[in-house]
């Protein structure tokens, strides 16, 4: 059996409604026949910019990256095309489903310029070139900007504002009446290299954090995005987790952390240190109705070959390479969440693994930090996700995964989740911190160190 085949049945089997060049209303990985100019494959992309239509150049920008990642993976993940008019019908429908207007944004970091492409709801792509911001620009500010949110020195101060305001006005401000005009409050980041592990998140107007603004994503390549809409709201969690190990250093939250989302917040079970295996893993998985895990472990995102990245179990580092032998693909898993990543910065292959998580491991979303964050701090986060995650907006919606994520950074940042004595306050009951994380516990979470890391891979929705 080729591959397409095999995508094609494995979706089916997800009750997935595949569109094979067909109009009208597309749902699920909405798929089209179209093919790439054969100019489209000689050019770099930047030259293809000029060369072809906005709309033309987005079937070449989901195509170059899909062979990125397809060379980093060595996988064949299907030999899918789709085009600017198709993204454009999906984000309509999808904003007409959830009450939440969405826009996808190509961001390719060139050499001599920022070219950024926006595809907005029912509406022809809109592009921008931004002459200040070329290659070497906008990378030292990513790099900059990542060394003050993370430098424990500076977690009282606001030395990352000039790199975050100067991202902001490169890759957010030219787009933003146009986001503005079509009501947008979900944004799907699709980036190039140099750009994949940035924290959007921090980006900031001078006023406040893109996030404050905006629910996102990023997204390897539309085309390998389930755009189905669901409610997790009665979903069971599986979470599982270690909080000793043999060579890394222990997580004491962890046990605290689990018992919350799979017993206070949600219906689910819980498998601690020695139960939390490979073999266990696997056939929780396979034979329970779980439609959110919840892997509370060390990752970590490391230069070279997929193999050298890895969840570490009680007993065996599961590497990215190895992820499909989960079975999430064939379970319908909408959520994979990591609460203890660490992603290696400034290397291609690691970029390529982040961004490439959900796709790989054949999950709707995966949510997953750029550097490891505090005990308390990732506590603090993930309680207050999972809390959002089971309510209704305004409109009596159900909050899609990108939203729930936004109301628990928001809370953070002013103030609403904080460490008092030996208590985590929020916006639900407190919860009491293990005596290993009381006498370091920061009282103050708002800084983007404790909050900015975190990131939803894959659909918002």
């Amino acid at each position: 059996m080729n591959y397409r085949k095999l995508v094609l049945l494995l979706l089916a089997g997800c009750g997935l409604a595949i569109a094979l060049g067909m109009s009208g209303s597309l749902e699920g990985r909405a798929i089209a026949q179209t093919q790439s100019p054969p100019a489209q494959t000689q050019l770099a992309l930047p030259e293809l910019l000029d060369r072809v239509s906005t709309s033309e150049a987005v079937a070449a920008i989901e195509t170059r990256w899909e062979n990125a990642y397809e060379s980093y993976f060595g996988t064949n993940f299907g030999d899918l095309e789709i085009d600017a008019a198709q993204i454009a019908e999906i984000l309509d429908r999808l904003g007409r489903q959830t009450g939440k207007r969405s826009a996808l944004i190509y961001a390719i970091a060139a050499p001599k310029q920022l070219e950024l492409v926006l595809l907005l709801p029912g509406r022809d792509p809109i592009r921008k070139s931004i002459p200040e911001a070329d290659r070497e620009t906008v990378l030292d500010a990513v790099l900059q900007l990542r060394q003050e949110i993370t430098n424990p020195r500076k977690r009282n101060r606001e030395s990352y504002l000039e790199p975050a305001r100067s991202l902001y006005d490169w890759i957010v401000r030219p787009l933003k009446a146009e986001l503005e005009a079509n009501e947008i409050s979900t944004l799907l980041f699709c980036v190039g290299n140099g750009l994949r592990t940035l924290p959007f998140a921090a980006l900031h107007d001078g006023e406040r954090f893109l996030i404050e603004e905006y629910g996102f994503t990023r997204i390897p390549a539309f085309k390998w995005t389930d755009t189905l809409y669901g409610d997790l709201r009665e979903s069971k969690v599986l979470a599982m987790g270690a909080s000793q190990f043999e060579e890394l250093s222990p997580l004491p939250a962890v046990p605290v952390e689990l018992a919350a989302i799979a017993g206070d917040l949600w219906s689910g079970q819980v498998f601690l240190n020695n139960r939390f295996t490979l073999k266990n893993l696997r056939s929780q998985v396979q034979e329970n109705d779980y439609r959110i895990v919840h892997l509370a472990t060390h990752a970590e995102f490391k230069p070279g070959d997929p193999s050298n990245s890895f969840i570490q179990l009680w007993n065996e580092k599961l590497t990215l390479d190895r992820m499909r032998e989960l079975g999430f693909d064939t379970a319908n898993m909408s959520l994979l969440v990591l609460s203890a990543c660490k992603t290696a910065f400034g290397d291609e292959d690691v970029e390529l693994g982040f961004a490439g998580l959900a796709v790989q491991s054949g999950v709707k979303t995966a949510l997953a930090s750029l550097w490891y964050v505090s005990d308390s701090g990732t506590l603090a986060l993930m309680s207050e996700f999972y809390r959002a995650l089971r309510t209704t907006d305004a409109n009596g919606q159900p909050k899609i995964k990108a939203e729930a994520l936004r109301e628990a950074q928001i809370a953070m940042i002013r103030g609403r989740v904080r460490v008092e004595g030996s208590q985590l306050r929020g916006s639900g009951e407190e919860v009491d911190l293990p005596p290993a994380l009381q006498t370091f516990a920061p009282d103050n979470l708002s800084h983007p160190y404790y909050w900015a890391a975190f990131t939803a891979i894959g659909s918002p929705w």
